[in-house]
């Protein structure tokens, strides 16, 4: 078991040496077998279901009017967004298309206009995220913010995460609630940054989506129903997109500055797959392959879980640690984890 109270992969430096041929033999395995392709009609059901489920919400909405029963349109919407998320996600990583302005528009289209969150601010801090998973200082999805990823950074901690943190297993669920309006503040926020390629276009597109959801809304409804329709489909879409991506590399080892490790090793130490058959492939849009998206990450969804026998055997023959588990199993590590690294703020005064 790869999860452990403070889990570190410094063990596997020694495999650093001569590894570099580790990858490639995985990568000509999956190319030999064809898993790199692109997979156009996948894409296209899966693309047409989401606009379908997305239309079919925006008319219910339409025809009950003013109505709390608007409240069960929220959370249906709540799920579609969710997969519009994981659209998004895959738009970036050009596994829908292989050139770029295509993938780009598609994920402008869907990530600001859709969702409401900066396509080029998002990109940026994935991008860093694959680069260094679990790298203190590196990977951007470990920083400090609220939440705390290491005793390290719990003795480190100040103010709001030195609060939350005590406490931050039993908060984790409540926290997620916020994370769609945090997207969206965080976008805006990053349109100053000198790191935002086309700040005007993603601004104008990011208004372009609260003025049609917020005029939607306070259009059909009164304030107290509209206030309660944006709650219950931001919660929900916090709590879904929370539930697809925490299991992936929360409470996997953290990397400490210092440590080597081969593309090989750091993707497959730092990963953890969710085991679940169809039903979770859908909820994780693929991303209960964490690894091989790590490790292939313009890899087609459908191909995923072909790549997944590949790997794992491989991992097997280097004598690598390849961890998979339930989903409700991959919360409670992530959730134990959470508790495990808080515990200096607990004993602190």
């Amino acid at each position: 078991m790869l999860l452990t109270e403070e889990p570190s992969p410094r063990g596997h430096e020694k495999a650093e040496k001569g590894s570099g041929s580790d990858f490639a033999e995985l990568s000509r395995r999956i190319a030999d077998a064809g898993l790199l392709r692109r997979r156009p009609l996948y894409y296209t059901v899966r693309f047409g279901a989401v606009a379908l489920a997305l239309a079919t919400g925006v008319a219910a909405f339409l025809a009950l009017g003013d109505s709390w029963a608007q409240l069960f349109v929220a959370a249906a919407l709540a799920v579609v967004f969710g997969q519009l998320g994981l659209a998004a996600h895959d738009l970036a990583h050009r596994q829908v298309f292989t050139r770029r302005r295509p993938s780009e528009a598609g994920g402008l289209l869907v990530a600001n206009v859709l969702l409401g969150m900066s396509y080029g601010w998002w990109m940026n801090k994935h991008t860093r995220h694959h680069a260094h998973p679990n790298h203190e200082g590196k990977d951007p999805d470990v920083a400090p913010d609220i939440l705390v990823w290491s005793r390290r950074q719990a003795r480190r901690a100040k103010g709001l995460p030195r609060f939350v943190g005590k406490h931050q297993a039993a908060l984790f669920f409540p926290l997620l609630t916020l994370e769609g309006l945090n997207l969206s503040f965080s976008s805006f926020k990053a349109l100053r940054s000198p790191s935002m390629k086309r700040p005007v276009l993603e601004g104008t597109l990011l208004v372009t989506h609260f003025v049609l959801y917020l005029g939607g809304l306070f259009a059909v409804l009164p304030a107290g129903k509209a206030l309660a329709f944006i709650a219950v489909h931001q919660g929900l879409f916090g709590i879904y997109l929370g539930s697809v991506f925490a299991p992936n590399h929360k409470g996997m080892p953290m990397i400490e500055e210092g440590t080597r490790l081969d593309f090989l090793r750091r993707q497959v130490l730092t990963s953890r797959n969710v085991r679940g058959g169809v039903l979770v492939d859908a909820f994780m849009g693929g991303l209960n392959y964490q690894i091989e998206h790590h490790l292939f990450p313009s890899m087609p969804t459908p191909a995923l879980g072909r790549a997944q026998v590949i790997t794992e055997r491989y991992c097997a023959e280097l004598g690598i640690p390849y961890h998979q588990t339930g989903l409700l199993a991959s919360h409670r590590e992530a959730l134990r984890h959470l508790r495990s690294v808080g515990a200096p703020l607990r004993r602190a005064r």
